[in-house]
């Protein structure tokens, strides 16, 4: 039970960040620069997870019977939303660029979905796979 529970939380994990990157590459593509960014996706993506990891546990995303329980799929909606603010200004520091607005209400408003996606198929597959296990 306790080796579920730790792949549980590694597949959480791994599916956030992949989904973050996915969010990336799609903000890059609507830009038409996915193809020659390289490395410039970096300074997205580094502040999105950090921003990301910093706030969602405040909201308890990674608590097992939050996670199991699709009533609960707004507290990584609006983890994500909190996240965005703070994502934006560890970019812009990098950047040493100015923050705009409409970046930082872009860029949380489709990590809040992507992440909404993510959570909700993890925890249909999840519930799926414990009721199947008994």
């Amino acid at each position: 039970m306790q080796k579920m529970r730790a792949r549980e939380t590694i597949a959480l994990f791994l599916g956030d960040v992949i989904t973050l990157g996915l969010v990336t590459v799609i903000g890059f593509a609507s830009h038409g620069t996915a193809g020659t960014a390289g490395s410039r996706m970096l300074t997205t993506f580094i502040p999105l997870v950090v921003a990301w990891f910093l706030i969602a546990p405040f909201l308890r995303v990674y608590e097992r019977k939050v996670f199991l329980d699709w009533r609960q799929l707004w507290r990584p909606f609006w983890s994500m939303v909190f996240a965005a603010p703070m994502a934006a200004l560890i970019r812009g520091i990098i950047l040493s660029a100015p923050i705009l607005p409409i970046f930082v209400i872009v860029l949380g408003g489709v990590s809040a979905l992507g992440m909404l996606a993510w959570r909700g198929l993890f925890t249909i597959i999840l519930n799926r796979v414990i009721s199947k296990d008994g």
